[in-house]
C-alpha cells in the first residue's frame, strides 16, 4: 500500500507546511481522498475557536472500521494486523492477519448488538493488553457504539466516576490481567465499581487468568459463550453501520487542573485522517515494517499508534502484555530480536528506567532490524536520549521526539524520522498542518527565534477534540478561553535559534508522571479522603526515572501510631480512590501550608521547595503566616 500523503525529504517538507497553511483546506482535502468513503464531505472544514465548534469534512459518511480492516483485505487480507506477546514469554505469541482480525471485529460486533449495544451507546472497556482489547475497541466503532477504554490499572472508584459521567450502560472486561509479576483482577475492580452504578445492563467478561470471578445472572456473561452464540447463527458478517464525519468515535478521560477528569471527545473523519497521517510521516512507515508501540491502550498513544493509526496505514502493529523489567531488563530488547522489529515508540521513563540496568541486558541481542526510534508521554532529556541512540539505535537510527496530548489526538509536533533533522531533547518542528505560536502572560503572539512562552496552536487540525463529554463549556474554558481565537495546551515551550521547539513543561496544575497526565487537585481531593488528613497541597519535582514525582504536603490532625504507617494508610487511599499510579513518591507532613491572607495556598514556594530550592523563595512577608515557610525547608523530605 503507497501513502500519496507520504513526504519523502525535507524539500517535500517544505512545500507541504507551506501549502497547509495557505491553503489549510485544499491540503487536508487531498490528504483525506486518499481514505474510502460512503459519502465525499461537502466542506472541508467549518470551524470557531469561540465557542469552541470545529467540523471537519462536513457532511462526510464513512466508517472507520472499513478504512482500517475491509480495504486491506484484497491486497493485505494474509498480512499480520497484530502480532501479540503476551507477559510470559514462554506463553505462544498470537499473529492476528488481517482477514483473522476483520472476522474477529465483525463476530464480536454481532456479540455487542445481541447484548443490546446500539450506535451512540458507551462502551466502558476495563482489560489487561490482550487482542480482545483491539478487538473490542473496533467492533464498538463497526457498530457506531462509542468506547471509553480505562486504563487497567485505575481504581473501582475511577471506574465509577467514569461510567456515570459517561452513563455508560454496557462494559467489556476480563477475568484479570497480567503485568509483569502481577494479576490483577479486572473483574472484581469492575465488580466493587457497579456496587452503585446500577444502569449498567451488560458486562462481556474475556477470559484471561482464569482467576475465580462472580457473574451475576442476567447481568454478567462470558465473551466466549457470547462469541459460540453468534458462531452457531450462521453468518458471522456486520455490515459497518455508517457513521457522519463528526459522530463521536471515543471519549478518553484525561486528569485536569480540577478533581474531576474529563471526558475528551474525538470524532471519527477527523481523528482517523490524522492519526494514519502522522503514523505514516513521522515514523516514515514503509509497507512491511513491524511497529511496536510499547504504550497500553488504556491511553491515547495506544488509540493512536496502536490501534487506529497503523490498521488505517495497513500496517503490522505489535501488542505487548507484559512491561519492559520482567522477567528481566531485556524484555524489549527480546522482543525487537524476536520479531525483527523496524520501529520502538516508548517512553523516556522506560529509557530511564532501563539505563539504570547497565547494558548487560541489550547485549546478546540483534537490533539490526531498528529503523527507527521514538519517544513519548513527556520531553526526553538529553542524557536518555544520547543513551537511546548509542545503544539502541547504535547511531543509525533517527529518533522522532513526539510532543502531543490525548486533547490533540496525534503527533503535531517532531522531526520526521530521516526527513528532518532531529536535536536532541527538542520536538523540533511542526507537522504540516499543524500552526504553532509561542505567547506570553498576555497573549500576546512572540515572533521570531530565540523565543519561549506558553505553546498554543491558532488553526485547527482533523483530530483536534470537539468536546468534553456532557459539558462543552468545561472544553471551552480549559483550552479555547486563555487566549483568544488559540486552543491552549498547556505547556511552555522554547523555540530555539533554528525554530526548533522545546517543550519545557506544563503551565497548569497537572503534572506529567511517567508520561501520565495526573491533575494535582485529583490527588489533593483523593489525599483528603483520609480520615485524619485536614488539608494537602500536591506539587511536582524532578524525578530521575519518572521525569516528575508527585510531593505531598498534607496537613494532619491527630496522628494515632507513628508517621510511617501513616503514610502508608495515605498511599492506600490514594490508590483505592484513584490507582497506585497517582501515589506520592513524597509525603511531608506539616503543621500548616503557605497562604495569602485570601486563602490562596501559594504553590510557586511549595515547588522550590520540592525542587531542593530553598534560599529564593521570594517574598514570604505577605503570607499569612510566614514561620509555616521556615518549617516546610527544614522538614523536607
Amino acid at each position: 500500500m503507497s501513502y500519496s500523503f507520504q513526504i519523502k525529504d525535507a524539500a517535500g517538507y517544505q512545500s507541504a507546511y507551506k501549502k497547509s497553511v495557505s491553503d489549510p483546506e485544499g491540503f487536508w482535502g487531498d490528504v483525506a481522498s486518499s481514505f474510502y468513503w460512503r459519502k465525499k464531505w461537502d466542506k472541508v472544514l467549518d470551524w470557531n475557536f469561540k465557542e469552541p465548534n470545529i467540523k471537519w469534512f462536513v457532511n462526510g459518511k464513512l466508517n472507520i472500521t472499513e478504512n482500517c480492516l475491509d480495504r486491506h483485505l484484497g491486497t493485505l487480507g494474509n498480512r499480520p494486523a497484530i502480532i501479540w506477546e503476551p507477559n510470559d514469554p514462554e506463553e505462544h505469541h498470537r499473529v492476528i492477519t488481517y482477514r483473522d482480525l476483520y472476522n474477529k471485529v465483525s463476530q464480536f460486533a454481532n456479540v455487542l448488538k445481541n447484548n443490546g449495544v446500539k450506535k451512540g451507546d458507551r462502551v466502558c472497556i476495563y482489560m489487561g493488553m490482550i487482542p480482545e482489547l483491539a478487538i473490542a475497541v473496533l467492533a464498538c466503532a463497526r457498530i457506531g457504539a462509542i468506547h471509553s477504554v480505562v486504563f487497567g490499572g485505575f481504581s473501582a472508584q475511577s471506574i465509577a466516576d467514569r461510567l456515570y459521567d459517561a452513563n455508560a450502560e454496557y462494559i467489556i472486561t476480563c477475568d484479570g490481567a497480567f503485568r509483569g509479576n502481577k494479576d490483577i483482577p479486572l473483574k472484581s475492580v469492575i465488580d466493587d465499581a457497579l456496587v452503585g452504578c446500577r444502569f449498567v445492563k451488560k458486562v462481556i467478561v474475556a477470559t484471561r487468568t482464569r482467576t475465580p470471578v462472580s457473574m451475576l445472572k442476567g447481568r454478567d456473561v462470558w465473551w466466549e459463550d457470547e462469541i459460540k452464540k453468534v458462531e452457531t447463527m450462521g453468518n458471522p458478517d456486520c455490515p459497518a453501520e455508517e457513521m457522519d464525519a463528526e459522530d463521536p468515535l471515543f471519549i478518553l478521560y484525561t486528569s485536569g487542573s480540577t478533581g474531576k477528569p474529563k471526558g475528551v471527545v474525538h470524532s471519527c473523519a477527523g481523528y482517523m485522517v490524522y492519526t494514519t497521517y502522522s503514523f505514516v510521516n513521522v515514523f516514515q512507515y514503509q509497507p512491511g515494517d513491524i511497529h511496536f508501540c510499547t504504550a497500553d491502550i488504556g491511553w491515547i498513544t495506544g488509540h493512536s499508534y496502536i490501534v487506529y493509526g497503523p490498521l488505517a496505514a495497513g500496517a503490522t502493529t505489535l501488542m505487548f502484555e507484559g512491561v519492559p523489567t520482567w522477567p528481566d531488563a531485556g524484555r524489549f530488547w527480546d522482543i525487537i530480536d524476536k520479531y525483527k522489529v523496524n520501529i520502538l515508540y516508548t517512553a523516556p521513563t522506560a529509557i530511564r528506567s532501563l539505563m539504570g540496568f547497565g547494558l548487560g541486558p541489550v547485549q546478546g541481542h540483534d537490533l539490526s532490524s531498528l529503523k527507527v526510534l521514538g519517544t513519548v508521554g513527556e520531553p526526553i532529556n538529553e542524557e536518555a536520549w544520547h543513551w537511546y541512540d548509542e545503544h539502541i539505535g547504535k547511531k543509525r537510527c533517527p529518533i522522532v521526539d513526539t510532543w502531543w496530548q490525548t486533547e490533540t489526538g496525534g503527533v503535531l509536533i517532531s522531526n520526521m524520522a530521516g526527513i528532518t533533522p532531529g536535536k536532541p531533547a527538542h520536538a523540533t518542528l511542526p507537522l504540516p498542518g499543524v500552526q504553532p505560536v509561542l505567547v506570553d502572560e498576555k497573549g500576546v503572539e512572540l515572533e521570531g527565534n530565540g523565543v519561549s512562552g506558553n505553546l498554543c496552536i491558532k488553526h485547527p487540525w482533523p483530530s483536534i477534540l470537539r468536546t468534553t463529554y456532557g459539558d462543552h463549556e468545561r472544553c471551552r474554558v480549559n483550552y479555547f478561553a486563555t487566549y483568544e481565537n488559540m486552543y491552549f495546551t498547556g505547556d511552555g515551550a522554547l523555540r530555539d535559534e533554528e525554530g526548533n521547539y522545546r517543550i519545557t513543561g506544563r503551565v497548569d496544575d497537572v503534572l506529567n508522571v511517567s508520561g501520565h497526565r495526573i491533575g494535582t487537585a485529583e490527588v489533593e481531593n483523593a489525599i483528603n479522603m483520609h480520615a485524619g488528613v485536614v488539608e494537602s497541597a500536591v506539587v511536582g519535582y524532578p524525578h530521575d526515572i519518572k521525569g516528575q514525582g508527585i510531593y505531598a504536603y498534607v496537613v494532619f490532625g491527630q496522628m494515632h501510631g507513628d508517621e510511617a504507617l501513616t503514610r502508608q494508610d495515605i498511599l492506600q487511599t490514594v490508590t483505592r480512590v484513584i490507582g497506585p499510579i497517582a501515589k506520592p513518591d513524597k509525603i511531608q507532613f506539616v503543621s500548616g501550608l503557605p497562604k495569602t491572607r485570601s486563602g490562596k495556598i501559594m504553590r510557586r514556594i511549595l515547588r522550590k521547595v520540592a525542587e531542593g530550592e530553598t534560599e529564593n523563595l521570594g517574598d514570604t512577608s505577605t503570607l499569612l503566616d510566614p514561620g509555616v515557610v521556615e518549617e516546610i525547608k527544614n522538614g523536607k523530605i
